[in-house]
């Protein structure tokens, strides 16, 4: 078993670094336009656009709690007890809160496919980014286990 952690944390990292740089869904509009955006690009639009706290929020939520959430795992991996002192209480509550991306495009494609006006599809990115999400969980969980 305890093999097994540092393998669940690196495939968690890969799996969430290709989530956030890979597309998450194709959206075709009246079969000319074509967007394949990825969390990062989405992220990068939306400050451009303007919409600064909208881009906070979900680059909080979706990149920067998800990295630090892995990097505090390989942490406690690595660096035994002492690791798992360093794992504040607060920030375990935030694990209930890591499908909330993959939720949120899910229902994007759902609201895209039933207008009319689009269709969607999903791409490697979400697929991706979803794994993280589940290996990561389960890195947690074997990290707790094994304290």
């Amino acid at each position: 078993m305890r093999r097994l952690l540092p393998l669940l944390i690196f495939a968690a990292t890969v799996s969430f670094t290709l989530g956030v740089v890979l597309p998450l869904i194709r959206v075709e509009r009246l079969f000319l336009f074509t967007d394949e955006p990825s969390l990062a690009a989405m992220v990068y639009g939306l400050w451009a656009g303007g919409d600064v706290l909208l881009a906070a929020i979900v680059g909080l939520f979706s990149v920067a709690f998800p990295a630090l959430k892995l990097g505090l795992l390989h942490v406690a991996a690595y660096d035994g007890a002492a690791g798992h002192r360093l794992v504040p209480g607060w920030f375990r509550a935030l694990a209930r809160w890591s499908m909330l991306d993959v939720v949120l495009v899910a229902l994007v494609i759902f609201a895209a496919k039933t207008s009319g006006l689009a269709t969607a599809s999903t791409q490697p990115g979400l697929w991706f980014f979803a794994a993280s999400v589940i290996l990561t969980a389960a890195a947690s969980a074997l990290a707790k286990a094994e304290d």
